[in-house]
């Protein structure tokens, strides 16, 4: 396996401290394969093997186990005269009250526990008020541009230019411009992205996962807990879709509610804000708000969302590749959050900043683009830039053309070089 050090280092860092370790995402982002490396690592350490104890939830082999009593009582068994194991549970929002489970094994006994899961159900105001202060998430995305080009088994070249030349796993020449398109179009599923993409294996593999996650993780789900909401997988599909074709674009529950009314689908924007709502607890969208630049303060009003995966979008989209430019953005809002940006809209009265990424007390402004070799389109990009009166730095990330590598103290750089060295 090939390791995500930045999750993985998340891990380390609290391991042995007493806080359980919940690590979220959506489902095949590389979670279990997160956890095997952890306990690979911790089999390097010196650790026993008869430690390392592992409960894949969705195995036949715990097919019985439905609820915190049978599942405490399993892992007591298991545990019985283990001196301080460590405890690995697979997607175990499978089980009916399970934090209660995890809350008396931490109470109970001296082990270390790691946990995966696929809804932010997981984290629930229940599991807050059991565990409040015992710990601590770490929150996965499918591969950044950086992680794939790892997976491909390709060092990126030192210049981060679009058109530098680097060596495919098999030997073959490939520029950086055409792996990032290909990034662009297939995503980064983590099993997907050890080759070149197929787009055969890549529809069938995207479809698997969208039924699991729509079918099985909302509708099927919810109707289990006895949820009003969702319960209209049609309606369910037509926001996912509307939301993964519309990314970049503001919007709220009232107007995709007014706009599935006009294609005859009925919704009130109570109902559709639920189903907003359960799609991003599957983790397939991400919500940003929007910022007062002016006024430093985020606004309650039509935010925007984001698709986890441009992979995903290219599935839903028929692969039409429609509107790169918002491709575009989203990879770059999913790079802010890998590095452990706060992003959000910026508002202006004379436009809109693509994003405001804040990090401890560090802030910066950025404009995404797809090409600006029209002298219009540079001003239009420009302009918002130029308006914000505090001196924290701003750039503009581009997809085509090139560009002075400084306009005006606005930092001009290629998606490539920003995903690569995302340094101004």
């Amino acid at each position: 396996m090939i390791e995500r050090e930045k999750y993985l280092n998340q891990l380390l860092l609290f391991k042995d401290t007493g806080l359980i370790k919940v690590v979220t995402g959506v489902r095949r982002c590389g979670k279990s394969s997160l956890l095997a490396l952890m306990q690979e690592r911790l089999r390097q350490e010196g650790v026993e093997a008869n430690r390392i104890i592992s409960f894949q939830m969705e195995s036949m082999e715990f097919d019985a186990i439905r609820d915190y009593q049978s599942l405490y009582a399993t892992v007591k068994g298991r545990i019985e005269s283990i001196p301080r194991p460590y405890l690995f549970f697979d997607e175990l929002q499978e089980v009916e009250g399970w934090e209660r489970t995890i809350n008396s094994l931490r109470a109970d006994g001296d082990c270390d526990i790691y946990i995966t899961g696929s809804n932010a159900h997981l984290l629930s105001s229940e599991l807050s008020t059991l565990l409040s202060g015992r710990y601590v998430e770490v929150e996965m995305l499918p591969l950044v541009f950086s992680e794939y080009l790892a997976f491909r088994g390709i060092a990126a070249p030192a210049t981060h230019d679009p058109q530098a030349i680097a060596e495919d796993r098999d030997g073959s020449p490939v520029s950086l411009g055409m792996l990032f398109e290909q990034f662009r179009e297939y995503g980064g599923f983590p099993f997907l992205s050890f080759s070149e993409p197929s787009r055969d294996e890549h529809r069938l593999y995207l479809k698997s996962l969208y039924d699991t996650v729509v079918i099985r993780d909302i509708l099927e789900r919810d109707r289990r807990k006895g949820a009003r909401l969702p319960r209209n997988g049609r309606l369910l599909e037509r926001i996912c879709r509307f939301l993964a074709d519309n990314i970049g674009n503001e919007n709220s529950p009232h107007s995709i509610a007014n706009a599935l009314r006009s294609n005859s689908e009925k919704a009130s924007s109570d109902t559709v804000g639920a189903y907003i709502s359960s799609l991003c607890d599957a983790y397939l969208f991400y919500p940003a708000k929007r910022y007062d630049i002016k006024g430093k303060e985020l606004l309650k009003t039509n935010g925007k969302h984001y698709i986890v995966d441009t992979g995903l979008r290219s599935f839903l989209d028929g692969y039409r590749n429609s509107d790169p430019g918002r491709t575009l953005e989203n990879i770059v809002y999913l790079q802010l959050l890998y590095a452990g940006y706060e992003v959000a809209v910026g508002k202006l009265r004379q436009g809109e900043v693509d994003f405001v990424a804040t990090r401890d007390s560090e802030r910066f402004y950025i404009q995404v683009c797809e090409d600006m070799r029209d002298e219009a389109t540079l001003d239009r990009e420009l302009r918002p830039l130029r308006a914000i009166g505090d001196a924290y730095p701003k750039m503009v990330v581009t997809g085509q053309g090139s560009y002075p590598r400084n306009i005006d103290g606005i930092a001009i750089r290629s998606i490539t070089e920003f995903l690569l060295k995302p340094s101004l």
